[in-house]
């Protein structure tokens, strides 16, 4: 019994500090910093510059020089590059004396086969160009793909779209095909339900092998999360489809964006709402815009914009900007990610909990998302 108690703790003290682990660049001034989620100032705003933590490191400038920092502030890797990009899958790419090299988080060089740019790594590869082709490396700077093709997209869910002679494929992680480079178009991600894809002026979805051709469709997008229906328009209105290609909501609407947790944002006119997956406008379209659900929660926006719950109770006024600043990037930014959302008032940018309450009742000049 006592091991069993023990070893509960310890695991519920792992998964605290590792909780406590997300951290917030903040700027305040000309000077970087950041901040916990509890609102603390953990790390001084003392640099130059800096960016998000990833893989547990965050590169930072000091003197225009960059090195990289552990969550306690501490330089893990001295500031001596003129330029540092983040850590992914134990690698960073810097530039030292003019020259781009990738380096190990001790900071020793790997070396890698020549290249005529140098990229990020990425779910533990990075693309390798040679001769007007692309192929990829992995961590230890070994060829996994021989230069083969004109593009290869960035790796998302261990898959990547691949181009070659002006077709669109996909491959894994080792180079393997896993979608035969045969579409004129291909979406970004295959998740388990499939993906977007054209064939010449044909709009489908690849899944299973097949392509299941949407009727009538002149655009489609790929398929959010785990969600089970995407969107596809049709004669300039936009409705629903499966991954069998079928319309689930007839195309009605103005305007659509994703499927999350059984709601999606539809516009009917200049006005926004939510149906669920049988096509019901569960949440009246009464906003001037709205985006998707995230943790139960969705941004929704009259002048400006506040946050709902899924009976479309508002629970946080409307009366803040949750665009622009640092690094946004789409609707997945927009809304709560991990109990918090990053939204600006006139006093600056700042954290709000899901009740409303300011974290750590400050705002700033500027703050990124938390880091995972």
């Amino acid at each position: 019994m006592k091991t069993k108690f023990t070893l509960f703790i310890g695991l519920f003290l792992v998964s605290v500090l590792t909780f406590g682990q997300g951290l917030a660049l903040v700027k305040e001034g000309k000077k970087a910093g950041y901040i916990n989620k509890s609102g603390e100032l953990v790390i001084p705003v003392q640099f130059d510059d800096a960016e998000n933590f990833s893989d547990g490191m965050a590169a930072a400038e000091k003197e225009d020089k960059w090195g990289f920092i552990n969550t306690s502030g501490e330089w893990v890797i001295q500031p001596e590059y003129e330029k540092a990009k983040d850590f992914n899958s134990g690698v960073a790419v810097v530039l030292k004396d003019d020259i781009w090299q990738y380096i190990n988080k001790s900071g020793t060089r790997i070396e890698t086969p020549v290249s005529d740019k140098y990229y990020d790594f990425n779910d533990g590869v990075a693309f390798y160009r040679a001769q007007d082709l692309v192929g990829l490396i992995g961590t230890d700077g070994k060829v996994v793909l021989e230069p083969t093709y004109d593009k290869i997209a960035k790796f998302r869910n261990g898959y990547a779209k691949v181009k070659k002679n002006d077709l669109w494929g996909m491959i894994d992680k080792t180079g393997k095909i896993i979608i035969p480079v045969e579409y004129t178009a291909i979406g970004n991600e295959l998740t388990t339900v499939g993906v977007d894809a054209r064939k010449e002026e044909t709009f489908g979805i690849v899944s299973n092998g097949s392509f299941n051709v949407i009727d009538g469709a002149d655009k489609v997008y790929g398929f959010y999360g785990d969600a089970k229906l995407t969107y596809a328009r049709k004669d300039k209105l936009w409705g629903f489809v499966n991954n069998k290609g079928e319309w689930v909501i007839p195309p009605t609407f103005e305007k659509v964006k994703a499927f999350v947790d059984g709601l999606a944002p539809v516009a009917k006119g200049k006005m926004w709402g939510f149906v669920n997956e049988s096509g019901e406008m569960v949440i009246e379209a009464s906003y001037r815009d709205a985006e998707i659900f995230s943790e139960g929660m969705a941004p929704v926006k009259d002048k400006k914009w506040g946050f709902i719950d899924k009976t479309g109770k508002l629970i946080i006024p409307m009366e803040y900007d949750i665009t622009a600043g640092l690094s946004f990037s789409g609707g997945k930014s927009k809304g709560f990610k991990n109990g918090l959302a990053r939204v600006k008032s006139k006093k600056g940018w700042g954290f709000l909990d899901k009740t409303g309450k300011l974290l750590g009742d400050k705002w700033y000049q500027n703050a990124e998302n938390f880091s995972e």
